[in-house]
C-alpha cells in the first residue's frame, strides 16, 4: 500500500471509531486494533525491501553482519513497542503504555551495548 492509502485508511478508521465509540465503546477499541493490525501487515512488505537492500549493502561493503542484525532488532523492538503502546493508549491504559515504552528503551539499550563496547575498543586502538 502507498502512504496515501495508509493515511486514508487510518483517518477513515479513526472517524469510524469515533462514531462507533458513542454507541459501543468496546467495539471502537477492537475496530482500532483491527485497522492497526492491517497497517502493521502493510509495513511488512516495506521491511522486506529494507532488509534486502541492507543485505545488498553488506555484500558491497564488508563489515560484521552482527551489527546489522542488532540494528534490525532495535528497529523491530521500536516498531512493536510503538504499536503496542499506541493500542494501550487508545484503550485508555496510559500507565501500561508507559511501562511498555520504558521496557523497550531498556531493551534497545541492552542491544546497543555490544556496539558501544566495539566502538570504544576501536577508539582505544586508535589511541594506542
Amino acid at each position: 500500500m502507498s502512504m496515501m492509502q495508509i493515511a486514508i485508511l487510518g483517518v477513515a478508521g479513526a472517524v469510524l471509531a469515533i462514531q462507533l465509540k458513542q454507541s459501543k465503546p468496546e467495539y471502537a477499541v477492537l475496530f482500532c486494533i483491527g485497522i492497526s493490525v492491517l497497517i502493521f501487515f502493510s509495513v511488512y512488505g516495506k521491511l522486506k525491501t529494507i532488509l534486502s537492500t541492507l543485505q545488498e549493502v553488506t555484500t558491497i561493503i564488508s563489515f560484521d553482519a552482527t551489527y546489522l542484525t542488532m540494528l534490525l532488532k532495535m528497529l523491530g523492538v521500536t516498531y512493536v513497542a510503538e504499536f503496542s503502546s499506541g493500542i494501550c493508549k487508545d484503550a485508555g491504559y496510559q500507565s501500561l503504555a508507559a511501562q511498555i515504552e520504558i521496557f523497550s528503551k531498556l531493551t534497545i539499550l541492552v542491544l546497543s551495548l555490544p556496539i558501544l563496547v566495539s566502538l570504544l575498543k576501536t577508539i582505544q586502538g586508535f589511541m594506542a
